[in-house]
Parts: structure tokens; C-alpha cells; sequence
């Protein structure tokens, strides 16, 4: 196999960057796509600005620079050479959410991320028009809601597009973007995989009474599959990237995507009767069809694969985040108590997260009738309007340390298994079904509930932990691989490239799990009325 540094320094390598809820991340492989060469990151949070979640585009670039740079310097410790040349390079993000732009490229908004759920007026309009679920997210949903609102910048609406759509946009000068995220700003044809014709007229149409003169289809980037190229790395965005300079333009681009398309891509469930679920800040399952659905369920979104195959999400607005609040206190109190590890140094957040997930397989398969939500935001799919995170208990219930942090844990797949629940019912099938995602770091724990959870054997990969950026690299790798002639499909291109001596651990459901949850599920669904209670009594930013 060829050297790594030789790879690097020949400017050979793909680079995938993702920008996640809380993280960008940046991962770097070589001419063996399974292997990573280095990482790097840089955190950030969104921020709640006039009721609406954003980030900022100058937190863009700072936060995507400084991933950048600790990915060059991680190369420069294991390789001792400077990252200059890069053979190819994917961009992905978190799907749907509206940055709109004027015809001078000009931001007319701040952008509005997924997290957003006042779309719902507009949601539902859209829902009965198209007769296809039109979730809150999406940026078509977005779109609309603020000509319904009538805000004023929508008539100077020149672009829309997704954060990963906008990074790709300054690094190629081309309004570009993978169908796989084109498919969460408006429906996509499977037929063709571009946008739906005949559903872009009928919203030209209703447009013509809230903004006159908008043409959607004028205002979408133009979608591309995977394995396309999508435009070369300019000198202006080599700058973008690397403002030391270090940096050459030229590297080839392949279309950019969202964070499901990598969460597929890096769990290898790109055909049908396949299935991932990626656990982060949101956590979501996607499961490629076999054939269309027989009814709309707003449960359950109608995405692609990158590649433009048909796949039923289930995505919900929370995922992990309240987990990590949870064990960011107990690792305070490991901190003030003076708890030490073995070797007698403070422990690390990691190693209270594994000893907390650890004492959670001793907790009762119900969780001995403790509940917790994770709603920090809303949750659709639940019919939450906003974010009320509970932790709940009657006087008769098992309050142990382990019990609470299975409590914890299922909630986290709560809302998911409500959804997996709408898909089993319309007879959809999965030979099988991947995880990936820092919480399935800690081995047999995550991984074995989320099982118990889906009653379904649930596997993971090496790789689990670097997740998306890993997946978008793997996508640079296979436009690299089409330019130079590759013929394979992206499924028979990951099986035989990537994931050929693939090792995977596969969790079967326990019986125990399985009817623990189950009854955890139950109790979780009646207590949403608690929820729902909670967000009238206490109003968000309200005086105590």
C-alpha cells in the first residue's frame, strides 16, 4: 500500500468536512478509503436570536478554519508534512433549514436552521397540496412560511439553498448541491433525481397569491448524484479554507450533501433493505425502500440516498444533547468530590460517560419506571411544540442510579421508536441495521438498547465514532474514483472499497430488552401529556 505521507504530499488524499449541531469536523483518508489519516474539529453552538435558532456565517468559516487547521496540524504530527494539495473534497452539514440570498449573493436573513419548528402553517399547506409529507424543516416549508408571514425580503429571494449547499457555493463559485440534501428542500423524483416537476408547478402556483413573481425552480440549486463532479476548489476558496495560504486550488468537488446522505454513506446502507440510525444533537433513522409508502404519515419524511434512492426518515429534533447535560453534571460532581481514575488523574468527561453507560445495564429492562424526555427543542413527530426536557418518576418507581441512566438512554430513542413504529406498520422490511455516533463509543451499551428498542440486531462499525465527515470523505473519494473511471454504482463501490474487510459488531435484541422497552415506550407516549402540560404552564423566557 502506498505511503500515507507520499499520498499526502502528492496531493492524493480526500478530504470530507461536516458541520454538525455541535461540532465541524474534518476527516482526511488516502488512496484506501477505509482508513482514516487524520482528524480534526472545532466546536460551536447554535444561538436562539428573535425566537429563531441560528448560527452566524462568520461562525461559519471561523469554526470550518479552525477544523481545518487542527486537521493540518494532526497531519504534520503523524506524517511531519504540511497538507497543501488535496486530491478531492465533500462538504456536508445538517440538512434542510433556508439561508436565502439576494441577486448579489447577499444574505437576506439570518440563516434558519432544522432546529426551527414556526413553520407549521406552512407545513401543512404544503402537506395537502403536494399530498407528500412536507415537514417543518424543510426549506421549501421555510420558504413559505415567510411569504405567508409576509416578510419583506422573500421578494428579493434570488437563491435559497442548505448550509452545506452555501459552504460549496464559496468554495466553487457553483449553486450545486447532492440530491440526497436537495431532497430536504423540496421532493424529489425518483425517476429523475431532480426536483418534482409537476409538484414545483403547483407551488408556482400557489406562490402567484403570497409572492408574485417567485419561480421556485429558478431560486433551487441544480441537484447532482453521487459521484458527479461538482466544480473544482478556487483560489478564493483555497483562502476560505487555509487563510495561512498553504493551501492549492484545484482539488476536485463532489456534490455536497447532508448529514443523513454520510450517515448512510458511513455505515454502508445505500440499498434497499438497508437501515442507519445517526445519534447526535438530533438523532434519525433511514431506511432505504423497496417500494414507495401507501399513505402519507408526517412521521415519516420521503428523502434519497445520494445516489437518488428512495428512503423513509424518521428524524427527530433531539437526540443526545440532554444525555450529555446529564453526564456533564454527574462529571462535575466527579470533579468536586475529587474522584480519580486508576492511575489516580481526574477523570476525563469520556470516562464518566462510559462508567455511566456501564451502570445502565444494570438498571431494570423498563427502566424501573423512570421516564425522561430530551426535548431541549420541539418535537414534531411527538406533536411537541417546544423544548421542555422532564425527567419523571411516581413514589413507587426504582430510583437507582442505574435505573435513571436507562431511563436516560431509551429516551434518547423515544421519539425514534414512536416513528419506527409508523414504518413497521406499512410492512417495510430491513435485512439490517447500522448505528453510528459518539454514543455508540462505549461498546454493548447505546448499541444493545437501541436493539432492544427497534426489536432489530443492530450493528456497528470501526468507524462508528467518526461518522459523517469519514462518509463525506468517502463520497470525495468516489467522484475522484468516477474521474478517473470507475464504473461501479455507489453501493458495489463502498461493499468492494470501503467496507470489504469491514469488521462489524452486531447486538441481536435480548427478549428482556425488547419488552422493557416496550413498556417504557407505552408509558413514555402517555406521559407526553406531561409535556404538552409543562410548555403551557411554563412559557419559554417567562418570569419565575
Amino acid at each position: 500500500m502506498t505511503d500515507p505521507k507520499d499520498v499526502i504530499a502528492g496531493g492524493r488524499a480526500s478530504l470530507g468536512i461536516e458541520l454538525g449541531s455541535t461540532r465541524i469536523k474534518a476527516c482526511l483518508i488516502g488512496e484506501d478509503p477505509s482508513v482514516v489519516l487524520a482528524v480534526g474539529s472545532q466546536d460551536w453552538e447554535n444561538k436562539l436570536v428573535d425566537g429563531l435558532w441560528t448560527y452566524s456565517l462568520e461562525a461559519v468559516w471561523t469554526g470550518i478554519q479552525a477544523a481545518y487547521a487542527d486537521l493540518g496540524a494532526d497531519v504534520e504530527r503523524r506524517f511531519g508534512t504540511r497538507l497543501e494539495r488535496l486530491g478531492a473534497i465533500g462538504v456536508s452539514a445538517m440538512m434542510h433549514g433556508y439561508l436565502a440570498f439576494d441577486d448579489a449573493d447577499r444574505l437576506l436573513v439570518p440563516f434558519r436552521t432544522w432546529r426551527n419548528t414556526n413553520t407549521g402553517p406552512a407545513a401543512a399547506e404544503l402537506t395537502e397540496l403536494f399530498g407528500v409529507n412536507i415537514p417543518l424543516r424543510w426549506s421549501v416549508a421555510h420558504l413559505h412560511q415567510a411569504a405567508l408571514g409576509g416578510e419583506p425580503h422573500v421578494a428579493q429571494v434570488r437563491s435559497i439553498t442548505t448550509l452545506a449547499g452555501y459552504v460549496h457555493r464559496e468554495l466553487t463559485g457553483r449553486n450545486v448541491l447532492g440530491v440526497g440534501d436537495a431532497s430536504g428542500m423540496f421532493p424529489i423524483d425518483s425517476r429523475t433525481s431532480n426536483y418534482d416537476a409537476q409538484l414545483l408547478s403547483r407551488y408556482d402556483t400557489l406562490a402567484a397569491k403570497t409572492a408574485p413573481g417567485l419561480k421556485l425552480s429558478e431560486i433551487l440549486p441544480d441537484v447532482l448524484v453521487a459521484g458527479q463532479p461538482a466544480g473544482e476548489l478556487t483560489t478564493a476558496g483555497a483562502a476560505l479554507l487555509d487563510p495561512t495560504g498553504g493551501l492549492q486550488p484545484g482539488a476536485l468537488l463532489c456534490p455536497p450533501e447532508g448529514d443523513a446522505g454520510t450517515g448512510m454513506v458511513a455505515t454502508c446502507s445505500v440499498a434497499p433493505r438497508t437501515g442507519n440510525v445517526s445519534a447526535g444533537t438530533s438523532i434519525f433513522a433511514m431506511v432505504v425502500l423497496e417500494r414507495p409508502l401507501e399513505r402519507v404519515h408526517h412521521e415519516l419524511d420521503l428523502v434519497t440516498t445520494p445516489s437518488g434512492n428512495p428512503v423513509a426518515m424518521v428524524h427527530c429534533n433531539n437526540g443526545a444533547s440532554e444525555l450529555a447535560e446529564w453526564v456533564g453534571l454527574f462529571s462535575r460532581f466527579a470533579a468536586a468530590s475529587g474522584a480519580v481514575s486508576a492511575s489516580g488523574a481526574s477523570l476525563e468527561p469520556d470516562q464518566v460517560f462510559d462508567a455511566l453507560f456501564r451502570e445502565a445495564l444494570d438498571g431494570a429492562p423498563d427502566a424501573g419506571g423512570l421516564l425522561a424526555y430530551n426535548h431541549l427543542a420541539g418535537e414534531p413527530i411527538a406533536e411537541i411544540s417546544e423544548g421542555r426536557p422532564l425527567f419523571l418518576r411516581t413514589p413507587d418507581s426504582e430510583f437507582t442510579l442505574a435505573n435513571f441512566m436507562r431511563a436516560q438512554l431509551y429516551g434518547v430513542f423515544g421519539t425514534l421508536a414512536l416513528g419506527m413504529r409508523v414504518l413497521a406498520g406499512e410492512g417495510v422490511e430491513l435485512d439490517r441495521m447500522f448505528a453510528h455516533g459518539g454514543m455508540f463509543r462505549t461498546a454493548g451499551v447505546a448499541q444493545r438498547f437501541l436493539s432492544g428498542a427497534l426489536n432489530a440486531p443492530v450493528s456497528v462499525a470501526a468507524t462508528a465514532s467518526e461518522g459523517g465527515p469519514w462518509g463525506m470523505a468517502v463520497l470525495a473519494s468516489y467522484a475522484s474514483a468516477n474521474a478517473a473511471g470507475n464504473e461501479l454504482n455507489l453501493d458495489a463501490y463502498l461493499r468492494k472499497h470501503v467496507f470489504a474487510s469491514a469488521e462489524f459488531e452486531t447486538t441481536e435484541p435480548d427478549a428482556a430488552d425488547v419488552a422493557g422497552f416496550a413498556t417504557y415506550l407505552d408509558r413514555y407516549h402517555r406521559g407526553l401529556r406531561v409535556e404538552r402540560a409543562a410548555i403551557e404552564a411554563l412559557p419559554a423566557n417567562a418570569p419565575a
